[in-house]
């Protein structure tokens, strides 16, 4: 039976789309059978990320509604086997998103892959709380600022109080800290948070450290998971924590400031 990873967070714009991205994209290139689903109804993003909007014809409600069958709304990555994408509606709200209906999806999805992963909207409202309510396992990504935090910490709660789970009084949902949009130069002046005092606060196993990086918007931009650029230092963050969730000893890169040498600070390149 298949893995029910949420990617999840208190607040928006950390990064959790992207980081469902690279992870489903990840598991696939190891050979792992993937499907990446998102729950954010009414405000689809996942599918411009993975490159595939143009291929969406049913979706995620019209499988819970029973307006057509799973196969028939996956969406086959065309760069990377072992991938599907399963989008959502733009135009049904939050409530078109029962625990029965859900509940039949992930059943059915569990049967054919190896890793399903919930891209959760931000907060604790309707699609947010459905998609960690199944979940096995959850990615916590956070921003290295004391809102991001506390609002993970509150996610951290309803894990351990409302997921399908905690109700059966089963083994608790796995937790892993994904820390996003790091940038050390930042943190040795002391305006963002360091990894410490991250750790220290929400006292759960750091998964990866990903750098603030510019090639994540333009990877955004081309409907390319950053992980596939294995370039741009992102990228490369994205396929250790990977590697990590799958059980890899790595070193945690991108934690602390670069040397530079004089061009690069004359002209401000990280």
């Amino acid at each position: 039976m298949g893995q029910i990873i949420v990617m999840t967070s208190g607040k928006g714009g950390v990064g959790k789309t992207t980081s469902s991205a690279a992870f489903a994209t990840g598991f696939a290139l190891r050979g792992h059978k993937t499907v990446v689903i998102d729950f954010d109804v009414g405000l689809r993003n996942l599918d411009l990320i993975m490159g595939c909007e143009r291929r969406v014809v049913f979706d995620f409600i019209n499988i819970i509604n029973g307006e057509a069958k799973l196969h028939q709304a996956l969406i086959k990555d065309k760069k990377v086997e072992n991938l599907y994408i399963l989008p959502t509606s733009q135009t049904r709200d939050k409530d078109a998103l029962t625990k029965e209906g859900v509940e039949k999806v992930m059943e059915e999805l569990r049967k054919e892959f190896e890793f399903i992963i919930c891209d959760s909207p931000a907060g604790i409202e309707k699609g947010a709380l459905m998609a960690l309510y199944f979940a096995d396992q959850a990615i916590i990504v956070t921003n290295p600022e004391v809102s991001s935090v506390r609002d993970s910490d509150r996610i951290l709660g309803m894990l351990a109080a409302r997921s399908r789970r905690a109700e059966l009084g089963l083994e608790p949902v796995v937790e892993h800290l994904l820390l996003t949009r790091y940038d050390p130069y930042r943190v040795e002046r002391g305006e963002m948070l360091n990894v410490d005092d991250v750790l220290e606060i929400l006292a759960i196993p750091l998964l990866g450290v990903i750098p603030e990086s510019k090639e994540v918007l333009r990877a955004s931009n081309v409907g390319m998971p950053i992980i596939l650029d294995d370039e741009s230092n992102a990228g490369q963050a994205y396929a250790d924590a990977v590697g990590r969730f799958l059980g890899e000893d790595i070193e945690h890169r991108f934690i602390k400031p670069q040397k530079r040498g004089l061009f690069a600070r004359l002209f401000g390149r990280m």
